[in-house]
């Protein structure tokens, strides 16, 4: 941070502070003109799991998260529990194409027919109850090798099925035919793929970045920093950095709409 305050003043050029998860809102339109607002958002990687309105680029309504483990996060936790390399997201998924789905059926968390619109859990996600019931099964194995891809099998259905269901949940709630994904875990095919096919029923579309752009990356910061730019955003030398902030113009989804 002060090596580019430092660099802008040297340089004669503006110094523009981005929130993180904003530059993976603007990522995929990168590669997809198309992935433009209003579109239903999944951000999802190893720190967040985010499903926000995007009514308009600056303007953004929260409408759930996890409470506990992010997404990214139980992928690399159940990955060390089954002895797969870091970071665990394509090893897991790799691992369970082989696996059975039947063999092993984890409960998709926060996720049933009761649910309503308006209630507390509607589009909230926990991973945690998952990542505890992988780890429970990877203890009463008598045979993790033979176990380990069914294994990863019935945690990764259970983690693309709530993803999934949340967010087209999101979309039909809010009118969207387009759905955006973005975060490290946005490079999961599966995840993808399952979305689109629930999304197809409506006639939505699905778009989401290559795993260049899904990634952390300075081309989906430099988007976002655009984006304030040619709206007169400047920051001057009181800039910080800030470990936990809310992305600007998100607001909380029970709150009125302009």
């Amino acid at each position: 941070m002060s090596y580019a305050k430092a660099l802008a003043t040297a340089i004669g050029v503006p110094v523009i502070g981005v929130h993180h998860m904003e530059g993976h809102l603007f990522a995929t339109a990168l590669e997809h003109p198309e992935a433009v607002p209003p579109f239903t958002a999944l951000l999802v990687s190893g720190g967040h799991t985010l499903l926000i309105d995007v009514e308009a680029w600056g303007s953004y309504r929260l409408l759930g998260a996890t409470r506990d483990d992010a997404a990214g996060e139980a992928f690399d936790k159940v990955a060390k529990l089954l002895g797969l390399p870091y970071p665990g997201g394509r090893h897991v998924e790799a691992l369970a194409r082989d696996g059975d789905p039947k063999r092993f059926r984890f409960s998709r968390p926060m996720l049933n027919g009761g649910q309503r619109l308006g209630d507390a859990d509607y589009y909230d996600v926990s991973f945690s109850g998952l990542k505890t019931a992988v780890l429970l099964a990877v203890r009463g194995s008598d045979d993790l090798d033979r176990d380990r891809p069914h294994i990863a099998r019935g945690f990764h259905d259970a983690m693309v099925e709530t993803l999934v269901a949340k967010t087209l949940r999101a979309a039909r709630a809010h009118g969207r035919t387009r759905i955006v994904l973005g975060g490290g875990v946005a490079c999961n095919r599966t995840l993808l793929a399952a979305m689109q096919e629930g999304a197809a029923a409506f006639g939505g579309e699905v778009f989401a970045p290559t795993p260049r752009l899904a990634t952390d990356n300075a081309a989906m910061i430099g988007a976002a920093a655009l984006f304030h730019l040619e709206r007169g955003v400047r920051h001057d030398a009181s800039l910080n950095a800030h470990a936990s902030r809310p992305i600007p113009g998100l607001v909380d989804a029970t709150a009125p709409r302009r």
